[in-house]
Formats: structure tokens, sequence, C-alpha cells
């Protein structure tokens, strides 16, 4: 198990790009939209999508902010994992190695 999380599939974080996006997350407190988009190599619209569908579950919130280095007003977007975003990711990736290790997949909490 990951974190000693009770595995727990979620489907919202499994479709691979959010999973992608999670796994660059989890590990740093926020990130720069511009750099999660280049460590994935989409496009912005695509990115937008994603985490738009992350931060409706509550599992990501963006935080904005004025570009000290740009004379215009564009401002940037910073996305994190929320709390309970956190603890989803743990017992997402907890499920996959209870799976990846033989566990009986109906077994597992968080299954309908």
């Amino acid at each position: 198990m990951t974190a000693g999380r009770a595995p727990a599939f979620n489907e919202v974080i499994h479709a691979p790009l959010r999973l992608r996006i999670c796994g660059l997350l989890r590990s740093v407190d926020e990130l720069e939209f511009s750099v999660v988009r280049d460590a994935l190599a989409i496009d912005d619209a695509k990115l937008s999508k994603h985490i738009k569908v992350l931060t409706d579950a509550g599992f990501v919130s963006l935080r904005k902010e004025r570009s000290a280095s740009r004379a215009d007003s564009r401002r940037l977007t910073w996305v994190k994992l929320t709390p309970v975003g956190s603890t989803a990711v743990e017992a997402h990736l907890a499920a996959l190695t209870a799976i990846a290790n033989g566990a009986d997949f109906d077994a597992l909490p968080g299954q309908a």
C-alpha cells in the first residue's frame, strides 16, 4: 500500500492524463500551469479540461497571481492538490499497487 492508505480506486484520478497531473503534483506544494503543460507535452486546452475535472471533484485547487516578470497584466495560474485530492491520490495508488500484487479487485474498498 502507498503511505498506509486504504486502497480506493478512483475513476476521476485514473484517466491517464489526470493520473499524470496528480503524479506531478503529489510531491510539490504547487506547480505553475505552464510547467505542468510542458512536463506532460500537451496543449493548454487539454490541460485545462483535465484540471477542471479534478477541480470539480475537489482534488485540485487553482491560484492566480500577476506575473512579476511581465509588463502586461497576464496572470500566472498555480495548480496544487487539495488535502482531499492528496488523500484520494494516495488511496488510488494503493489500489493500483494492490491490483498489481494480485488483490481481488472486487474486495477493494470504494468499489461498487
